[in-house]
């Protein structure tokens, strides 16, 4: 089976090579790394070129926010699984790709997701986040799963589409949200930590959190299911804790 791994890059020298590193040690073979960037003016073009040593693919042009970015990798992706791994994230170990493929294999899944880790800008793991196993109806009480471990059969995407790009800092959980409630794929919870993700990002401010409300509640009404009444009150304390830690 080929894996497509999509990096999303903007003026990522600081991070991309880690990322690099990452995905050319996996132990699994058959991987495409598909290099999305938006127009970096520093040297992240150079490292790519230089270091990639996968089968990779590099477009660099302007876009329309990140999820413009993954949905033009999507596009082009040939693997029969595909993989997000932005610039400032890495696998946990060389065999993540391997033992994520083995399942696939094994269970017959359609979707997969595991545990990642954060980690701040010395390396070191400041919180982890551990998922759980879905059942339908868990979107609705406050569950989702990171995102940044999710891994997904190609004909999921050309299916059920892509991910909307007039949703700014949520339109991962949507996309989530869409095929986990609303198809009947065979979901896999994988109960390993798979990605280590740098913490931060625009969803991890104050800001993020309050314009995540509200595209989550246009998520909801766009795949018209109605959140539990406790949902963002669950959300907000939750996401305030984090930011506070």
């Amino acid at each position: 089976m080929k894996v497509s791994i999509i990096t999303v890059c903007f003026n990522s020298s600081e991070t991309i090579l880690n990322n690099i590193k990452s995905v050319n040690s996996q132990t699994y073979q058959n991987i495409q790394h598909i290099f999305i960037d938006g127009g970096s003016e520093d040297n992240t073009l150079e490292i790519i070129k230089s270091k990639s040593k996968r089968k990779n693919i590099l477009i660099s042009e302007s876009d329309n926010g990140i999820y413009d970015a993954m949905n033009k990798g999507l596009k082009i992706a040939s693997g029969d699984i595909i993989g997000i791994l932005n610039s400032d994230d890495i696998y946990t170990s060389d065999f993540v790709i391997t033992k994520v493929v083995k399942t696939f294999i094994e269970k017959k899944s359609d979707i997969l997701y595991g545990n990642i880790n954060y980690f701040n800008e010395k390396g070191k793991i400041v919180r982890t986040w551990k998922s759980s196993e879905f059942t339908k109806g868990d979107f609705v009480k406050g569950w989702h799963p990171p995102h940044p471990s999710l891994f997904v059969r190609r004909h999921v995407y050309k299916r059920h589409g892509f991910f909307d790009i007039d949703l700014k800092v949520a339109s991962d959980f949507e996309f989530m949200l869409r095929i986990f409630e609303k198809t009947n794929y065979n979901i896999m919870y994988m109960n390993q930590t798979l990605v280590s993700m740098l913490i931060g990002g625009k969803s991890n401010t104050i800001i993020g959190i309050f314009e995540g409300h509200k595209e989550i509640k246009k998520a909801f009404k766009k795949n018209n299911i109605q959140p539990k009444s406790f949902y963002f009150v669950k959300r907000y304390i939750s996401k305030i804790f984090e930011y506070i830690k």
